[in-house]
């Protein structure tokens, strides 16, 4: 990669795959990471910020300040995904505490700082619910005339995880994803269709386990926390998860991405939290009949090359 260092924010619920996420940005040559902030989702945000810090202390990263951000959804109660992440958001692997320190202002006021000090635009990165960017866009909208892009993990074409057609991050808070998409920036959504596919080898998954660097032992220890419960493999692949999202700013050309209409359903009921993309070619008997909805363009990830972000982010983290 040529050229200056794209400047990110990342704003995350440090579980397995946020960390996986962090391991990767902060080692990787072609991005600068300007701050961290933390919300509640994988667990709650103090757990985030705790898992956050501690990340970033294994993974040897410079001063990158971090800020705790809402402890709940705009509307909707916390509920986590320990089942998932583990009791402590990050495999339950009994880490030491970190002895970094959060910084003294929230993440809202962090990400206005951040946004507006960078020389250059700076492309956003959310792995998690949206409820921080949601607060930053309405309290502070004029941070989008120095934001280049957003590319979060987030919805699903065709299958959820959290419902069936919702994914996690927009169903717990859907009215954050909803205010997202009126940003009125580039977008891109790096959603379960993409995320579920980058898989890390079962072979270096163990090489990463073994490794006497305790950067490269987290790695791996965490990458096998994924699938156990799921393949019954003693030795599985690990999944990347939202370490993909992050991979597609350093490399966006190892997507497939459509632009394409997108909406959130907002009301009760099973569909709650949904991500509607509209794939038709043509307007269907309800645009004809009651008129053309506004919905927001946003570049849909549909197919990525799994051995190209396997191999991007193997060397990032790997390197020297």
């Amino acid at each position: 990669m040529t050229g200056q260092p794209i400047p990110v924010v990342i704003d995350c619920d440090t579980g397995v795959d946020d960390a996986l996420a962090l391991l990767f940005a902060v080692r990787h040559p072609g991005l600068d990471v300007r701050a961290v902030t933390c919300v509640a989702g994988n667990t709650d945000v103090e757990g985030v910020v705790r898992n956050t810090l501690t990340v970033l202390e294994h993974a040897g990263a410079g001063d990158i300040p971090v800020a705790r951000g809402a402890e709940r959804p705009l509307i909707e109660p916390v509920r986590t995904a320990s089942h998932v992440h583990g009791q402590d958001g990050m495999g339950d692997l009994g880490l030491p505490a970190p002895t970094r320190r959060p910084v003294d202002v929230d993440a809202v006021t962090l990400l206005r700082r951040e946004i507006l000090a960078s020389p250059r635009p700076v492309t956003l990165i959310p792995t998690a619910p949206l409820t921080n960017i949601a607060l930053l866009l309405r309290t502070h909208p004029e941070v989008v005339r120095n934001i280049e892009r957003i590319v979060f993990m987030g919805g699903a074409v065709a299958t959820g995880n959290a419902t069936p057609v919702a994914e996690f991050n927009v169903w717990h808070d859907p009215e954050a994803a909803a205010v997202l998409l009126t940003a009125g920036v580039p977008i891109t959504m790096y959603g379960l269709d993409v995320f579920q596919r980058v898989l890390v080898p079962a072979g270096d998954v163990e090489r990463l386990r073994a490794s006497a660097e305790p950067r490269l032992r987290l790695a791996g220890e965490l990458l096998a926390h994924r699938d156990p419960a799921l393949s019954g493999d003693p030795t599985p692949s690990g999944g990347l998860g939202d370490a993909g999202a992050v991979c597609a700013v350093v490399d966006p050309g190892g997507i497939t991405t459509e632009l394409l209409p997108v909406e959130v359903s907002l009301a009760p009921g099973p569909t709650r939290g949904q991500t509607i993309v509209d794939r038709r070619a043509r307007p269907g008997e309800a645009e004809i009949h009651h008129g053309e909805r506004e919905q927001r363009l946003v570049d849909v990830a549909l197919d990525v090359d799994v051995e190209r972000y396997v191999k991007l982010w193997l060397s990032a983290v790997e390197g020297e």
